[in-house]
């Protein structure tokens, strides 16, 4: 079965707006959970514009199904990842001023690089995964690295698919493919939503979770957050 893993950014977003603790991050959290999402996913930054690293830390207190922490493994970023040790550490080269991650990662260039972060996460018994472009090359390379899996960067399909959905899922399928070959577990994430989900599910071999924030909080506002993550999981109904 595909795990579905709820981002929780934007409601951090919305609590810093005006500097209080409404909404409640971590009642939030539970929430989530409560209503059906397998996984809690965070993506601290250096500026703290959302997530800030003092809600990881409380995040690992209270959620119960697993914590999913992204970022860019920079040295205060592994410092909290060490001291916190979630369940899975998702590696994203983001830039610190990104808006959002918006590429992944040149495992090629980045290897031995690579290699030493998922080595250290791993001692600490964290799962690791890697942020990447479906490009074969790419796959292969970080297969390399020792990490044990990798998610799938879906701006492009999610971008594409009401031009065709077969066209905009191709490279990701095989992609998918190549990473079953080379012993790699599969994620993806980035803009999928109640009308791409399904699709990318049905089509995608071997997809272990998805990571959904914007989408799924917007979709909150007018279905509620309950009603919400019940429809993203219908999405990921086991495959017949």
């Amino acid at each position: 079965m595909t795990k579905l893993s709820v981002n929780i950014n934007k409601i951090a977003t919305l609590r810093n707006a005006r500097g209080h603790n409404r909404p409640d991050l971590l009642q939030a959290a539970r929430d989530c959970e409560r209503f059906g999402a397998q996984g809690i996913t965070v993506h601290p930054r250096p500026d703290e514009r959302h997530i800030r690293y003092q809600d990881v830390r409380d995040l690992k207190a209270v959620v119960t199904t697993e914590l999913n922490v992204e970022g860019n493994p920079t040295p205060d970023f592994l410092a909290l990842v060490h001291e916190v040790r979630p369940e899975q550490v998702t590696l994203v080269p983001d830039a610190p001023d990104a808006i959002t991650s918006n590429a992944g990662w040149n495992t090629v260039q980045h290897q031995d690089y690579l290699r030493q972060v998922v080595a250290d996460l791993k001692s600490m018994g964290c799962r690791v995964s890697i942020f990447l472009d479906p490009v074969a090359e790419l796959v292969r390379a970080a297969a390399t690295t020792g990490t044990d899996r990798i998610e799938l960067y879906t701006e492009d399909y999610a971008r594409y698919y009401h031009a065709g959905p077969e066209a905009a899922l191709r490279p990701y399928h095989e992609a998918a493919l190549l990473a079953q070959d080379l012993g790699l577990g599969l994620n993806a994430g980035h803009d999928l939503d109640l009308d791409n989900l399904a699709y990318l599910h049905q089509h995608l071999p071997g997809l272990q979770e998805v990571s959904i924030g914007h989408a799924l909080i917007c979709d909150a506002l007018y279905l509620g957050l309950e009603n919400t993550i019940q429809l993203y999981r219908r999405q990921l109904k086991p495959i017949k």
